[in-house]
């Protein structure tokens, strides 16, 4: 698949090249209005009265040009669907837990054991390789990250607890690093570091959520994390316990699950500490199992196990979404697209003032109060008409992705990947009417309404006149996007900023440093598209774009065909408008000069909505679904998934017995050594990660830590004498 900048590339070039060739000096020469200059000359705008059969031009091109763009959408999500289907079975893909795995939700209580799930799925290719029931578990996630955040206090403090030692080393004895009178001891810390020069800080007050200045118990930093550690690995463990015992019981009660088919009352509820939620994740041994199993009618009952989630990482999960009950979605939903559509409408009034900004140079002829504006030199009018209305809408769009994804989450998308999709519909929805629909329309009617007032019978030829002067706006920011957007993507000169911002400010310990240099990380697809589609709607088209990235952010492309959506979109917008234009125009005599022109041009939009529905038709299914055509091109699985130490699957660990949950048909399965439960269930304490330093400080921490229960290494990390610090491997426990 081409990268988005040649097809880009590929599409508008020709179109380019012809529609310069033809319509420059169609709309610029001898046209008879004087009072346009400068890029106005260009405008649909510029071309007289006594000139309308011009418009045969616009009209042709536009035919044209939309024929040429359907084609090349056709052949480019053609393709795309095979490189997608290609990716679905490739065995580095296909032999994944994330390509056998399903989310099913709005599962019923009597379907609520792993008995019954197996059951319900048997009949799919291969059965069921393992299920993993969601439950309710109250304040566990949050007692595992406090415990998080109490790692990385304690990494923060170690570190800066070597440094201190280092420092205060080198004053005692010059600039060269001298441990011969250290001697190697638990109490090496004390030995280096005076009791007044640890590492500390306060703790909040117990009715606020975070430490003031100054208020507050001042602790040791590294003896309270360890001890926050110590207590929340226990309690943490303890519950983990009552989980898992609670597991085993409702498998020992529930052998023999009920028939789909039977209506007879549930069997009593049990009333656990934590009860399983209604959804589960369920591992198959196929990957065309899974794909199956996703696409069929699962229940008899309204909204019950009827959303089912395929292509999951764990990492992509939303775990607080996993258990809403199937009505309360559907209130969430039209509560959060409410919210979306208010925020748009609201958000017309500051975008309204950008496209007043964008058309200064003719509101200063106007209106007498802005006349100053007309007696700045040239350049800088240019600057406040051109250049600032583009970073005042960009400064305006900053807050818009938080706040939408916020509204997406709300709304119960269980999955992040799922939140960024809705993400990118509701922000494109908002960057075509607020950075297109809005300025264009109040830039052209403000800059007619003293004419409007005292004319109202011009309407029709002053829009058609003044509406296409928006367009210099629109041609200036192309050019600004054109000059900077191929360049700055090379270069990537913010992310390249902050990468040695971060490392400045944030790399201080090895780990910071090691997830700032080495992990790949997550592209905001949802704010990363549109910006890019929005260009659809004024002559720009997007394509795919792959990175390299960890699978929780990997959606194989979804986001391309949502893309190709937003180009239709942009067709749409400029077809209407351009209707619009010829169904305004007026001739000499003021009567309608382009009624021909404005019927094919609905023609033309008609058969644009009858060849997008053919498009989604054709492919839409394809997009998601492995077609068992392709099934025996899936490569051969490994020879057995081999669950985590401490999950052994399904085994009663009361008297050792093996319950028989699976399918007793001997496929092979994932080898995938990855468990779809919250991190608070199955995430053990990470070690602590310090760097080996010249007086041994580090390694007699982790000594001491790790004979006390907490893991510690320095492994892969070195500080020097001047406390810079070197990673070269991963972190102890994720080698």
């Amino acid at each position: 698949m081409v990268s988005m900048r040649t097809l880009l590339v590929k599409i508008f070039l020709p179109i380019w090249f012809i529609s310069w060739a033809v319509l420059m000096p169609v709309t610029s020469v001898r046209t008879g209005v004087p009072s346009n200059k400068g890029l106005d000359i260009f405008t649909f705008g510029n071309v007289a009265p006594k000139d309308s059969p011009r418009y045969s031009a616009h009209l042709v091109l536009a035919w044209l040009f939309t024929f040429y763009i359907l084609y090349v959408l056709y052949t480019e999500l053609h393709g795309f669907i095979s490189i997608r289907q290609h990716y679905l079975v490739d065995t580095a893909h296909s032999s994944t837990a994330q390509a056998n795995t399903i989310l099913v939700t709005g599962i019923p209580q009597k379907y609520l054991s792993e008995e019954a799930l197996i059951h319900l799925f048997k009949n799919v290719p291969g059965g069921v390789r393992k299920v993993w029931l969601n439950h309710e578990l109250k304040d566990l996630p949050g007692l595992y990250s406090h415990r998080l955040a109490a790692c990385n206090k304690l990494e923060s403090a170690e570190h800066a607890l070597i440094k201190t030692a280092i420092k205060l080393n080198k004053k005692q004895h010059g600039k060269d690093i001298n441990v011969t009178d250290v001697e190697e001891s638990v109490a090496l810390a004390d030995r280096l570091v005076p009791k007044g020069k640890r590492p500390s800080h306060r703790l909040p007050l117990s009715f606020m959520p975070f430490a003031l200045p100054l208020i507050g118990t001042k602790v040791d930093t590294i003896d309270w994390a360890r001890n926050e550690i110590s207590q929340t690995t226990t309690v943490l463990e303890a519950e983990r316990a009552i989980i898992r015992s609670e597991v085993r019981a409702s498998r020992k009660k529930r052998r023999i699950p009920l028939s789909p088919v039977k209506h007879e009352d549930d069997e009593p509820e049990v009333h656990n500490k934590y009860p399983a939620l209604n959804s589960a994740f369920i591992l198959f041994r196929q990957q065309i199992g899974a794909h199956m199993a996703a696409q069929v009618l699962s229940h008899h009952e309204p909204y019950c196990m009827v959303d089912k989630y395929i292509e999951l990482a764990p990492d992509d999960v939303v775990w607080g979404n996993l258990g809403l009950n199937p009505y309360e979605v559907l209130i969430r939903r039209a509560i959060s697209f409410g919210l979306t559509a208010a925020l748009i409408i609201g958000w017309a009034i500051p975008v309204a003032f950008v496209g007043i900004v964008s058309n200064v140079a003719g509101l200063c002829k106007t209106y007498s109060w802005l006349a100053w504006l007309c007696k700045l030199p040239s350049p800088v009018v240019g600057i406040i008409q051109g250049i600032l209305p583009a970073v005042l809408l960009a400064v305006l769009f900053i807050l818009l992705p938080i706040i939408l994804r916020l509204f997406a989450r709300f709304e119960g998308i269980p999955t992040r990947t799922g939140i960024e999709l809705s993400l990118m519909t509701r922000l494109f929805i908002f960057q075509v009417v607020h950075g297109f629909l809005v300025v264009t329309i109040s830039s052209g009617i403000i800059a007619a309404l003293p004419q409007l007032a005292k004319n109202p019978a011009s309407i029709p030829s002053l829009l058609a006149q003044k509406l296409p002067s928006a367009s210099t706006f629109f041609l200036t920011y192309i050019i600004l996007q054109g000059l900077s957007g191929t360049a700055g993507g090379f270069l990537a000169i913010v992310a390249l900023i902050l990468y040695y911002v971060k490392l400045f400010i944030l790399g201080s310990t090895p780990r910071s440093i090691f997830n700032i240099k080495y992990v790949l990380q997550n592209l905001a697809w949802g704010t990363t598209y549109p910006g890019v589609t929005l260009l659809v709607v004024i002559s720009e088209f997007p394509g795919p774009l792959r990175l390299d990235m960890p699978p929780s952010g990997d959606t194989g492309g979804l986001f391309f065909m949502k893309a190709i959506q937003h180009t239709f979109v942009g067709l749409y917008v400029q077809q209407v408008c351009l209707c619009a234009l010829f169904f305004l125009a007026q001739d000499a005599q003021k009567k309608a000069s382009a009624i021909p022109e404005g019927a094919l041009m609905v023609v033309l939009i008609a058969f644009t909505a009858f060849f997008n529905y053919i498009l989604n038709s054709s492919f839409r299914r394809l997009l998601h679904s492995l077609p068992l055509t392709l099934a025996d091109h899936a490569h051969e699985m490994p020879e057995e998934f081999t669950p985590p130490e401490g999950h052994n699957d399904h085994e009663d660990e009361e008297n050792g017995e093996k319950v028989a949950l699976t399918s007793s048909k001997p496929h092979s399965a994932p080898q995938a050594p990855t468990d779809f439960e919250h991190p608070a269930v199955r995430e053990p304490l990470r070690p602590i990660w310090m760097a080996a330093d010249p007086l041994g400080l580090g390694n007699s921490e982790a000594e001491i830590m790790t004979a006390s229960g907490i893991p510690a290494s320095t492994i892969h990390a070195t500080i020097d004498e001047e406390c810079n610090v070197e990673v070269d491997g991963r972190p102890p426990g994720d080698e």
